[in-house]
């Protein structure tokens, strides 16, 4: 046990744990830069989700006006404040 405890045999040993340490460091760096491109590119996709759906929103308003102003009927207020026929 006394030969364990010398200079010279822990070398070896806090070789091998510091090349492991260093290894590990790494993977950890990596995985974590994939994982904030993942999110940054979901983020990314949400944003154009919304915008897409705010298009079709604007897009839908403007052919139920384009139908109401077509119709001899006149339009009456819908719920949420928006025009309906």
């Amino acid at each position: 046990m006394n030969q364990f405890l010398q200079p010279t045999a822990l070398f070896p040993f806090s070789v091998v744990v510091i090349a492991v340490v260093a290894v590990v460091s790494s993977a950890i760096g990596k995985t974590r830069k994939k994982e904030l491109q993942f999110h940054n590119n979901l983020r990314i996709r949400e944003m154009e989700h919304e915008r897409k759906m705010k298009e079709l929103e604007i897009e839908l308003e403007e052919a139920k006006a384009r139908s109401c102003t077509g119709q001899a009927a006149e339009c009456r207020p819908a719920q949420g404040g928006r025009q309906g026929c």
